[in-house]
């Protein structure tokens, strides 16, 4: 097949605002009557959501260090495709952190935004904020063109511009460097989206999202040359790929949780189940429905619990046919719902909960602490996963800590931080129950 046009947006550094500037062309071109594919580089669970509300198309997310090429090149792929299997005529990928921003690695798999551009072939539109500076912005540009020489800086959009005096100093420096500026996005709080401890809140908790969308398009379409945008993104190069599983099924029928409190769990590995042929049947705890009892295994993935501790603590249909399914097949929870498996969750004001008390741990979200970065993680025992050491890539991204059990379960897995150091044991396992704050990406 022939690859549409792409452009992947990224930013010297976080809180750039390229996430507003993504929404705002992903919908400005949609608007225009352009099919838009979406993709986001590095774990994410939250913008993608975003992008699908924005583009009306689903998003892939694109991972160089957890995902090896032959994966990273199908999902492009499947981005570069609508979802009647048409090709778009343009995909928008937003980076994650600062373009360059990864961890140590073999050439190409450090999970920087910069590998995906580079492993396929995309160019960059820099989002720079200039507030704070005029003319030292050009030296900033410079630096990330020159940097990596895999790398195309198509142009910049600056962010946060303060007057035309401002945008005139910073982008006649720019310019002078051959780089060129392609939109200024004046300061405003009109279109902030609203944020919470794990980034923004979830797109599907946010009334009227779909006049705000328009709103960031037009703000930016306003402020930015859309046309020339659209003709700076460039035909991927990577390599066509058959599509490629990034995980294979825990069992044949598997019973997940799905509303605002479980929502963490990525789309591809979802299709991948799918197209090995499992059954994928989803249930509403905060709704207070049980697992489906004629399914193999249930999964509970990560979310918001500790935002409605109370409210499952109240879901008695939902623990009961929790705790009676567990009994006789596998439950799996990830973070927020390895936390649901424990035996309470205190909320951040203090109070406990009763959990599904079907693992040792209990945990709280009133003593907060950040544990965030890539992991790869072993297999401590046989499990629905895959063989014992079994090798999965994957990120922790919590503040709840765990505290003192009177019993101890044994461990889910073995697991390593990226940048290197001696495996912990993380995670607990009781009965044919696990869990832990490992979110898994894909099999290694």
């Amino acid at each position: 097949m022939s690859f549409p046009r792409g452009l992947l947006i990224a930013a010297p550094r976080s809180g750039s605002g390229k996430t507003v500037l993504t929404l705002g062309l992903m919908r400005a071109f949609r608007n225009k009557g352009l099919a838009v594919g979406a993709a986001k580089c590095g774990p994410d669970y939250i913008d993608p959501a975003f992008h699908a509300a924005a583009t009306g198309q689903n998003s892939v997310n694109l991972d160089s260090w957890a995902m090896a090429p032959p994966l990273l090149c199908a999902l492009a792929g499947a981005a570069s495709l609508t979802k009647d299997g048409e090709p778009c005529d343009l995909v928008l990928c937003e980076g994650s952190m600062g373009l360059f921003d990864g961890v140590i690695a073999p050439p190409g798999r450090s999970g920087a935004s910069a590998d995906v551009a580079a492993a396929l072939g995309w160019p960059v539109l820099l989002c720079v904020d200039v507030s704070g500076q005029a003319q030292s912005a050009a030296a900033v540009v410079k630096g990330c063109a020159t940097y990596d020489s895999r790398i195309n800086i198509a142009g910049v959009v600056l962010n946060r511009v303060a007057s035309e005096r401002h945008r005139r100093l910073a982008a006649q420096a720019i310019a002078a460097l051959g780089v060129p500026v392609l939109g200024a996005l004046p300061r405003t709080t009109k279109i902030d989206l609203p944020e919470r401890h794990l980034g923004l809140v979830q797109a599907e908790e946010i009334a009227g999202l779909d006049a705000l969308l328009d709103a960031i398009a037009a703000f930016v379409g306003a402020h930015c040359d859309l046309n020339a945008i659209g003709a700076s993104a460039r035909a991927g190069s990577f390599p066509e790929q058959a599509p490629v599983a990034a995980l294979r099924p825990p069992a044949q029928r598997i019973a997940i949780a799905r509303d605002i409190a479980f929502s963490f769990l990525y789309p591809h590995i979802l299709e991948g189940w799918r197209r090995l042929g499992a059954e994928l049947s989803f249930f509403s705890p905060l709704a207070d429905e049980a697992p489906p009892p004629d399914c193999d295994l249930c999964w509970l993935p990560g979310g918001y619990p500790e935002l409605h501790a109370g409210k499952l603590a109240a879901s008695g249909q939902f623990l009961a046919g929790l705790r009676r399914f567990a009994l006789t097949r596998p439950v799996h929870g990830e973070c927020g719902g390895y936390m649901v498996l424990g035996q309470s969750l205190i909320d951040k004001a203090g109070e406990a909960h009763a959990m599904a008390g079907l693992l040792s741990q209990s945990f709280s979200f009133a003593e907060r602490k950040l544990n965030l970065g890539y992991r790869d993680a072993r297999l401590a025992a046989a499990h629905p996963l895959g063989a014992a050491g079994s090798s999965l890539r994957g990120h922790e991204f919590h503040y709840a800590t765990t505290l003192a059990a009177s019993e101890t379960d044994a461990p889910f897995a073995l697991v390593r931080d990226a940048h290197g150091g001696a495996e912990r044991m993380e995670g607990g396992r009781r009965g044919q129950t696990s869990g832990s704050f490992f979110h898994i990406i894909a099999a290694a």
